[in-house]
């Protein structure tokens, strides 16, 4: 009867902690048979553990160039190797994933390497965020600024309207001072929405699809032509938000995707779970990851990168208050805002932490 090796469980022993890195690791013996890989390393290579385990190292990572011989060298020498820039193929697919891959010996429970992957694509992509938020903590300060400081002289301008329009006996003149206590009111306005996201946030335990179920009749309401497409995993577990403000973020991306539809077309609301998710240079085990996707012309490509600025908008008459907000929201929550968008499909994919409880 043939024989099977029992997956390695590194929650004690030697290995104890390899399921919380985020990093991908694979443990594999002198033959460069796999005996275990952590959750990191089943999200990056998109396969489970149940079916590498006992297979093959070469059936996961086919042929690189040098690798097969660095192993062997590591298994004789005891001297650790890093390849970098290796590319490997994304296992039932034709893409390929370019990774820098550690492989330190050890020798505990059967094992004799351990294998470190690094996605090169996400170290990018972790730079860039970095950079990005950056910039946009500094352009909100900058308009939170701004805004305080207009704040003030709008209420002498408006005041000094009000008292003027009391002196005017002529109606006619008397349109000049509503146009401009109008005016006042509408700048007034816009300085309130971009000092709303400094709002104090108040956190009570809910269910993202009744958020999402409340965003979609308020749509409906507005737009009642588009057409909004649910697609949601009913097993996710309940978050810890701010109802309101998780409401107005995610409403101003709807709203924002029906106003680039011109109120006809179509929008897909997608809710998934993600698992082993760094959000501001933190790892939490699991995450919701919520999608807005429409159909419409897609976002110019000049502004693609500035979307999320105070004031940036693709729209005609747009303020470009509606996406910078709703970012601050999520982002009070731990969690991101990514977009992708190409004419026909854009994609606003918003991911926020599910903090365990006790």
């Amino acid at each position: 009867m043939a024989q099977t090796t029992t997956p390695l469980s590194p929650a004690s022993g030697p290995f104890a902690g390899l399921d919380l890195l985020s990093s991908a690791v694979i443990l594999v013996d002198g033959d460069l048979v796999i005996r275990y890989l952590n959750p990191g390393a089943e999200n990056l290579f998109a396969i489970s553990q149940r079916k590498l385990i006992n297979q093959p190292l070469k059936i996961l990572l086919g042929d690189p160039p040098g690798l097969a011989s660095a192993l062997r060298s590591v298994l004789r020498t005891n001297w650790s190797y890093t390849g970098q820039d290796l590319k490997i193929p994304r296992p039932g697919t034709d893409a390929e994933i370019n990774i820098d891959c550690t492989v330190s010996p050890v020798d505990a429970g059967g094992v004799r390497l351990l294998l470190e992957f690094r996605p090169i694509d996400a170290q990018l992509r972790v730079a860039r965020e970095e950079q990005l938020l950056h910039q946009q903590q500094a352009n909100r300060e900058l308009i939170r600024n701004l805004a305080h400081e207009i704040k003030n002289p709008l209420g002498g301008i408006r005041g000094s309207a009000q008292l003027l329009e009391c002196e005017l006996g002529d109606p006619q003149l008397r349109e000049y001072t509503e146009i401009i206590i109008a005016e006042a009111d509408r700048l007034q306005d816009l300085m309130n929405r971009l000092l709303t996201s400094h709002s104090v946030i108040r956190p009570v335990l809910l269910n993202i699809h009744d958020v999402l179920e409340r965003v979609r009749r308020l749509i409906l309401a507005e737009f009642n032509e588009v057409a909004i497409i649910r697609d949601y995993d009913t097993s996710l577990p309940e978050l810890t938000a701010d109802r309101e403000q998780l409401i107005q973020a995610i409403l101003n991306i709807v709203r924002n995707a029906a106003q680039a539809l011109d109120g006809k077309g179509e929008i897909q609301l997608r809710s998934r779970i993600a698992r082993q998710v760094t959000l501001a240079k933190r790892r939490f085990r699991m995450a919701l990851e919520l999608q807005v996707i429409d159909n419409g012309p897609g976002i110019p490509l000049e502004i693609l990168d500035k979307i999320f600025y105070p004031l940036v908008s693709g729209r005609d008459g747009g303020s470009g208050l509606g996406l910078s907000l709703a970012q601050s929201f999520i982002e009070r929550h731990q969690g991101m805002i990514e977009v992708a968008s190409q004419p026909g499909r854009t994609c606003f994919t918003i991911l926020l932490p599910v903090i365990e409880r006790a």
